[in-house]
């Protein structure tokens, strides 16, 4: 059982925002990068053209794309303000794509502790990054939920380990304690303008009178080694070492080492578009994780991706497609749903 910290403490709080230092640029090779490191080869992620062709002014970001600063924003919140535990372990990801991100946009970052919850005995901590554009409008919003876990839950040798194997600029020594001094800043008043582009342009997916609850989509295998992980750790600036060293994975009480959450998400993420034809039609993407998929040395792993249609709403011409990701018996997504809009 996962122990706690002081979560009264810590659900005091709850609002603490700030805004990263500087805006990020969406760059155009950093799309590709990131794309293939999901193994998403949409042509909207790739091509200038096709992009064209679906209305977009320049490369579409895979949906997944804000994990990638948003985690390095996070790490703020995690070091300073979300503390009394030793680690933390993902469970859900909420994307809300208001209109999709593409290179060359110009992007506030903000972050905030919307929420800290004890369920069954765990801490749930919810931080949420919302994108906003140049022009004011909010074009994301990501929701990241983790489980604190303490010492209590791990080899006590796992700290050393972790520090030793890091990269020269990442100290997890810094990560700060409740008894620290603290200063709690919140979100400024002031009106949030929502972007509605992912609702006025017409998508390129199938029409909507073509699709019917209960259709399948077709099943996907992919196949996950060691580079892949190595690769997505440093494209994503995920530093775990769980996710490409065995010894610290079992230190953390892990069988082998495991993929990214992330990775998995962005591999869903991607599985949907091809089969909707358009990136940029999803609007939301929810995905609660059951079990991580574990990738050996020699063999790596095969994810096997399927889908259904489980609604549709011919009022906004759009649909929810249940999302199914498993790896050999295990079963990697709990529930995970992809609300669509159709031609």
């Amino acid at each position: 059982m996962t122990a706690t910290a002081d979560a009264p403490a810590l659900e005091a709080r709850v609002g603490h925002y700030y805004q990263m230092d500087d805006t990020y640029l969406v760059g155009r090779e950093k799309v590709r990068e990131y794309a293939r490191a999901v193994q998403d080869y949409h042509p909207a992620h790739w091509d200038v053209a096709a992009a064209a062709n679906l209305g977009y002014p320049g490369l579409v970001a895979p949906l997944t794309f804000t994990s990638a600063p948003g985690m390095s924003c996070n790490r703020q919140m995690f070091e300073s303000v979300v503390v009394g535990y030793d680690t933390y372990l993902q469970t859900e990801e909420v994307f809300e794509q208001h209109r999709p991100i593409v290179a060359g946009d110009e992007l506030h970052v903000d972050v905030e502790l919307t929420s800290v919850r004890r369920i069954a005995g765990r801490d749930m901590i919810t931080v949420t990054n919302t994108f906003t554009d140049t022009a004011g409008e909010r074009v994301h919003t990501l929701h990241t939920t983790v489980v604190g876990v303490t010492a209590e839950d791990l080899d006590p040798q796992i700290k050393t380990a972790v520090q030793n194997a890091m990269m020269h600029d990442v100290d997890f020594s810094g990560i700060g304690t409740l008894d620290t001094e603290y200063h709690k800043t919140v979100r400024p008043e002031g009106e949030v303008r929502i972007a509605d582009g992912g609702l006025t342009r017409t998508p390129g997916t199938p029409s909507f009178e073509d699709v019917l609850v209960g259709d399948e989509l077709p099943v996907h295998h992919t196949r996950l080694s060691r580079g892949d992980l190595v690769n997505y750790a440093g494209v994503a600036g995920d530093a775990n070492p769980i996710h490409w060293d065995e010894d610290i994975a079992k230190l953390a009480g892990l069988p082998d080492v495991i993929a990214h959450g992330m990775l998995t998400m962005g591999l869903g993420s991607g599985f949907v578009s091809a089969w909707s034809g358009d990136p940029g039609a999803v609007t939301r993407y929810a995905v609660r994780l059951s079990a991580p998929a574990i990738v050996s040395a020699t063999e790596g792993t095969d994810i096997e991706f399927s889908g259904r249609i489980k609604s549709l709403d011919p009022a906004t011409r759009s649909g929810v497609v249940i999302v199914a990701a498993k790896s050999g018996s295990r079963k990697i997504f709990g529930l995970a749903t992809a609300h669509i809009r159709f031609s």
